[in-house]
């Protein structure tokens, strides 16, 4: 099959052996995979990436000196089952699913793996066991955004917000406009946003937010409450009424010391949720969490029931996807789109079909 492979962190079109479907597998054509902002981070900080996993107990576990298939964001279309399958499914039916291959010993991960090809190859083999079937009528292109939507539902569920609290995004690529999209679906009725980036600005609108900050022009931290709710400053620190200025931020971007920042700017009491994935050592100054009694929560991923429900809320228009979706290549663009997205002006998700 055709495929792209991250080799000595390049982009490179290559021919490889279609992978085989072992017990419980099923063989699937990639129809179109997104292309995540972290596999821009792997490409550049491939080694930091592998550590950390290893570190903390992860499941990325490549060998960076041999090739590896890169793309988790996918729609697909069965073609061939391996041995112990039940047969729920059939041939040609759309499918999505968690990025994961269940086996015995243990899960593993597709797409961040030297021997499990992701979407940017023209065949997976998938978990029969995880497999949801593409509601019929759906688009492709829109079921392809599964994944990063759902990325945003968990560290939504993850920061417990309610609905009268107020939301504040830092960062709106797609993580940020994928947590803006499931704060409104959540019923919050307060999202501010923050991005450099006019573009993004106008899609976190489009995606939800009630206001776009650029923190060019004014502190978000210290504007949001009056985007929001006119006259009505952020509770003093250790003033009897900093509770009624309860605040959630998502700090969706994954920039060394933006961590720091975010709790500098937190008012009294407030939630941090890490949703941007930052490839660098960080850190930043207890005292600032411990004096304003923040809550730090790290978000990664999402639960398989999670991962369902988005693609359910995709089907029925709930969640939006359209806007999000701002280019498309076949296999032979994917370099160049690696590029484009470094612009934050030009994309927000960009579509990788093989067949293209």
């Amino acid at each position: 099959m055709r495929a792209v492979v991250m080799r000595d962190q390049e982009l490179v079109r290559t021919d490889m052996a279609i992978p085989e479907p072992g017990p419980g597998e099923v063989l699937v054509k990639t129809l179109a995979c997104g292309i995540c902002g972290s596999d821009l981070h792997v490409l550049k900080h491939g080694p930091e990436f592998v550590e950390a996993s290893r570190r903390s107990g992860g499941i990325f576990n490549m060998d960076l000196s041999r090739d590896v298939v890169m793309g988790h964001e996918f729609c697909a279309e069965v073609v061939d089952f391996g041995p112990d399958t039940t047969g729920n499914l059939k041939q040609g039916d759309r499918v999505c699913s968690m990025p994961l291959l269940v086996r015995p010993d243990s899960m593993h991960a597709v797409g961040y793996s030297n021997d499990n090809p992701g979407g940017f190859g023209e065949y997976m083999r998938l978990s029969e066991a995880l497999l949801l079937r593409v509601p019929n009528g759906l688009p492709t292109e829109q079921a392809a955004l599964t994944e990063p939507l759902a990325v945003g539902v968990h560290a939504v569920a993850r920061s417990n917000i309610q609905k009268d609290e107020t939301a504040l995004v830092i960062g709106c690529g797609t993580v940020g406009l994928a947590v803006i999209a499931a704060l409104r679906l959540r019923g919050v009725r307060r999202i501010v946003a923050a991005d450099f980036s006019p573009r993004r600005r106008e899609l976190a609108v489009t995606m939800g937010a009630d206001s776009a900050i650029d923190p060019a022009e004014t502190s978000p931290y210290e504007n949001w409450a009056d985007a929001v709710n006119p006259g009505q400053p952020i509770a003093p620190l250790l003033s009897p009424d900093a509770a009624v200025n309860p605040t959630v931020i998502f700090e969706c971007v994954g920039v060394k010391n933006l961590i720091d920042q975010v709790m500098i700017g937190a008012p009294q009491g407030g939630r941090i949720i890490v949703a941007g994935v930052c490839m660098d050592t960080d850190s930043f100054q207890p005292l600032l969490g411990i004096n304003k009694e923040l809550e730090i929560r790290f978000s990664l991923g999402y639960t398989p029931e999670e991962f369902s429900t988005t693609l359910d809320n995709i089907a029925e228009g709930a969640l939006p996807t359209t806007p999000l979706i701002t280019g498309r290549v076949g296999l032979d663009g994917i370099a160049q789109a690696f590029q484009d997205l470094g612009s934050p002006d030009h994309h927000a998700k960009i579509l990788v079909e093989p067949w293209r």
